[in-house]
């Protein structure tokens, strides 16, 4: 009995959503300052209430403090992945969802959202989930009810009818229409505010179709510029970042000029959207990972042909365009789309995003200090710097040879308290 209320108290100290009045020190052999690149050889980092005060090199920790000892490994900042989808799981593709209650799903994201912080990812960003789920998640963590990352939580996606954020899959009978969906510019502006009045901190538009719907194609632009005008305008009039679904070319272009902050996807992206990209400073968040696991799986996980066909078809574009957007300048941001693939797996991003021309600093970076300022939390999240939450990870070996350390960390630590 002791240690099943051993057990439960610790998982509520892991929520990290509450600062800790306790000073911890976390020694270590090294630590990646990622801003530089350069390493801090023998580390202390002192934690003051959840927060990072000092960093310094070859200084000892008192002896009666509360010390992580990480010996034989390299600390970094909690990773940040830009897009996931917590209520989400690829075993459940197609129909196959149908057969659940509702609220399944929401457990799926409780589930969900500890396996992404325990792989190394201290803050996520839900781009577009449904009935409120990740909302709920998200204020059980900061209750300290249950374990997970920090979330930066969207509710549901803004779209056309009939577009890549409305339900697509249900005939007329069942009268299924996403919340989310409006037809006007002054229609989506009431959409911001409802999403923002529930909780939304950051507000996710389609502006194009999408591989995991059903009658749309990626390319296909669903939004004309004054709707996404309208739709970045009053999210920017309420303090919130705006995001961006567009896969196809016209739609990303139309995205940007609108004034979104991030692109997801970004996998037909021409000439003159990096252009524009580079001009604007609009980061670009693209999941060139996750086609290895839905055309291996696909299949056995009720994913229809027709989205597996859409999946093949741009696969390796937007690899090739990765690699053109990364090589002309754009920011860039790491994006997963966990839900499309297991949350646990992500990490495993890092390899396919050095293989496509980033260096291994250039994609800790893109979950770290870039993703903290497309995020609107620079000096927050993302950083070990004094003031920053300490979100910190461990792995064995050295990041900047092998970002397969990614896919095995070690040990995680959120708000100054150990989680892995």
């Amino acid at each position: 009995m002791k240690y099943r209320l051993a057990l439960v108290s610790a998982a509520l100290a892991l929520s990290a959503g509450t600062a800790h009045a306790e000073t911890v020190y976390v020694t270590a052999d090294r630590l990646l300052e990622v801003e530089t690149g350069k390493f801090v050889e023998k580390p202390l980092v002192t934690i003051v209430e959840g927060k990072i005060a000092s960093v310094e090199s070859g200084a000892s920790a008192p002896t009666d403090g509360k010390v992580i000892d990480l010996a034989g490994h390299t600390l970094l900042p909690g990773l940040i992945d830009m897009h996931v989808h917590l209520d989400g799981r690829p075993e459940y593709g197609g129909y196959s969802s149908l057969q659940f209650t509702d609220r399944f799903a929401t457990v799926l994201a409780v589930v969900n959202a500890e396996k992404m912080l325990k792989a190394g990812f201290t803050t996520v960003r839900n781009v577009g989930d449904g009935d409120y789920n990740v909302s709920g998640v998200d204020q059980a963590i900061e209750e300290g009810w249950i374990v997970g990352p920090r979330i930066v939580n969207g509710n549901y996606s803004l779209g056309a009818t009939g577009g890549h954020c409305d339900q697509t899959y249900l005939p007329p009978s069942f009268g299924a229409k996403s919340p989310g969906v409006a037809d006007s510019p002054d229609e989506f502006r009431l959409r911001v505010r409802e999403q923002r009045k529930y909780g939304a901190e950051v507000i996710k538009v389609c502006a194009t179709g999408g591989v995991f719907s059903r009658n749309t194609e990626p390319g296909q632009p669903q939004l004309r510029l004054e709707e996404l005008q309208a739709i970045a305008d009053e999210a920017h009039f309420w303090d919130l970042k705006v995001a961006a679904h567009a896969h196809g070319a016209e739609g990303i272009k139309l995205a940007i000029r609108a004034g979104f902050d991030t692109i997801e996807h970004a996998s037909l992206v021409d000439d003159e959207g990096i252009r524009l990209a580079k001009e604007r400073g609009t980061f670009f968040s693209m999941d060139i990972y996750n086609t290895d696991y839905t055309q291996r799986t696909g299949e056995a996980n009720g994913v229809l042909e027709d989205n597996l066909r859409k999946d093949r078809e741009i696969a390796q574009v937007q690899r090739d365009n990765f690699r053109k957007a990364h090589n002309s300048g754009v920011r860039m941001v790491f994006g997963s789309d966990a839900g499309v693939m297991p949350h646990e797996e992500v990490g495993g991003q890092f390899a396919v995003m050095v293989e496509y021309g980033m260096t291994p600093l250039e994609a800790i970076r893109a979950a770290t200090v870039n993703a903290s300022e497309a995020l609107g939390q620079k000096g927050e999240v993302g950083t070990l710097r004094p003031g920053a939450w300490a979100d910190i990870i461990a792995v064995s070996g050295n990041p900047l040879e092998n970002v397969g350390e990614f896919t095995d960390v070690d040990a995680v630590i959120k708000g100054g308290v150990l989680v892995e």
